[in-house]
């Protein structure tokens, strides 16, 4: 083999290339070890020329930014995520780690299955199908957006001699709601030993329960001092906490709703008067990671993407979905709600 000849001038020629680059640098350039996976590994160094900025590095640690807030789309869970525009591509994109407090939206892609989006969510099928007003599993298609709602009510394992009609009575909740959520028919016998999902049930007060209780689904968190107002102020306390973390305000019919707190609006929901038991309702995602939600409204007055301010008008004090007389049902996720301590009967001020 003959040795590699040294050609001088195509030696000089890059000489002279690298030369120009150099004098053509931008201020700042990228620099990567090439033999490195970790995207850490590239970095923004400065250089002392003064020419334009030309190109830069990504510097989103994010690699899926599309799955965050935007303006187009909404979001809001069982182990959920808060996008509006929900995951980018295909139900991969979307992150598992998310608390089981959390309500989202997701709106459905060409492909999605109510099972997948079920278990990207980490939340039951009937769930979705419950929240939502949905007929049935394929009851789904590209572009619907589908509320994520955590469920609040009673797991119980079935004992001899309980009925859908007898548990409903007991948990003050509806025979049909508990059909429709566990997949079953009004009539059907249950089995003893099975679990079964009592929606929207509820314990009278809140205790140490014993093993052989039913679980409630469904809590609070940390208490944060001062971070929420009351909602409906001159509202009275007429139900202490049920459901998942909430206080109930008795209000006359049209009562403005405030925000407790700054957030954004995640949902804005109207119309179809069940939802979940909700009816109207409003969820806002706060800056420190918890949600508010305010249900049973007469009707909503922001839309899903909104930013709001404490103390914005949300809503008006109504009697939809499953409520009995008017009033507000004030949840909050994340943290204690800030008017746990309230004595029924009165108008009382947030912690």
């Amino acid at each position: 083999m003959s040795p590699i000849k040294f050609n001088q001038h195509f030696f000089i020629s890059v000489l002279a290339g690298l030369a120009f680059a150099t004098a053509t640098l931008p201020n700042y350039a990228n620099a990567f070890w090439p033999f490195s996976t970790n995207a850490d590994a590239a970095v923004n160094t400065f250089t002392p020329n003064s020419g334009p900025y030309l190109l830069s590095a990504a510097t989103n640690s994010d690699p899926n930014p599309n799955k965050g807030l935007g303006d187009d789309i909404q979001t809001s869970g069982g182990k959920a995520l808060l996008a509006y525009a929900g995951p980018s591509g295909t139900i991969a994109d979307v992150e598992s780690s998310v608390s089981s407090d959390r309500i989202s939206v997701y709106v459905v892609r060409k492909g999605d299955t109510l099972s997948d989006i079920a278990k990207m969510f980490g939340v039951s099928i009937n769930t979705i199908i419950w929240a939502n007003n949905l007929k049935n599993s394929k009851d789904v298609h590209p572009g619907d957006t589908l509320v994520i709602l955590p469920i609040s009510g009673i797991e119980r394992t079935v004992v001899k001699g309980d009925t859908l009609k007898s548990l409903a009575k007991k948990y003050n909740a509806d025979a049909n709601d508990i059909a429709q959520y566990n997949g079953i028919e009004l009539n059907d016998s249950l089995v003893v030993g099975t679990t079964i999902i009592i929606p929207g049930g509820e314990i009278a007060a809140p205790a140490p329960r014993p093993r052989s209780s039913p679980v409630i689904l469904g809590g609070g968190g940390s208490f944060l001092a001062g971070y929420y107002i009351n909602p409906v102020p001159g509202g009275i306390i007429t139900q202490r906490l049920h459901g998942w973390n909430g206080i109930d305000l008795g209000a006359a019919r049209g009562t403005p709703v405030y925000a407790a707190a700054e957030g954004t609006v995640i949902i804005a929901r109207s119309g179809g008067a069940w939802n979940g038991g909700y009816g109207n309702y409003v969820v806002i995602t706060h800056n420190n990671g918890t949600q508010t939600l305010y249900s049973h409204l007469k009707s909503t007055a922001v839309s899903p993407g909104q930013s709001v301010l404490q103390g914005q008008t949300i809503g008006y004090v109504g009697s939809t979905g499953k409520v009995t007389g008017t009033h507000l049902h004030f949840e909050v996720r994340g943290a204690q709600n800030p008017l746990t301590n309230c004595r029924i009967g009165s108008v009382c001020s947030p912690q």
